[in-house]
């Protein structure tokens, strides 16, 4: 693939990722689908491995997901869903992997601090969040943010 086809794909994974939190966009088939399309243009043996890996990645969020309490929608509303995924980058960036989930629930409490004023008032609404669903949407934004690393990973040391 030359390098504007390797960007178009890195813009829709990137689209994806946003997608997870942006009700009715549907960010998880994005990131499949730039992962599918990548390893059809690749054909590289590593390129079918990501692809492998995504697919089984992305199937076993979509079923944890459907385990989790809370329900379907909005739970979080787009200003919170914005703190929670920057913080998810950021804990992703800080700790590679394991911080993305501790980063969006900082970020989330950072909104929720800045917006009630106290620590407690924001410790309740954190947890008012995700348990209206919350979980379920980082669940979500942490397969494809794995997905996203595992595409980086195979074109820089693949």
């Amino acid at each position: 693939m030359d390098a504007w086809e390797l960007l178009l794909v890195g813009v829709v994974l990137v689209l994806g990722v946003v997608g997870v939190l942006v009700p009715g966009l549907p960010g998880t088939w994005l990131v499949w689908a730039a992962t599918l399309w990548w390893a059809l243009q690749d054909r590289s043996s590593t390129a079918w491995w990501v692809l492998v890996g995504a697919s089984v990645l992305l199937l076993v969020a979509q079923a944890v997901r459907w385990q989790l309490p809370g329900r379907s929608g909005d739970p979080m509303g787009a200003r919170l869903a914005q703190w929670a995924g920057w913080g998810a980058l950021a804990g992703f960036v800080v700790v590679p992997v394991a911080g993305a989930l501790p980063g969006a629930v900082v970020g989330l409490y950072v909104a929720e601090r800045m917006r009630l004023g106290r620590w407690d008032d924001a410790a309740v609404s954190v947890r008012d969040v995700l348990r209206r669903g919350g979980w379920r949407v980082l669940v979500e934004l942490f397969a494809c943010l794995l997905v996203a690393a595992a595409w980086v990973g195979a074109l820089v040391w693949g």
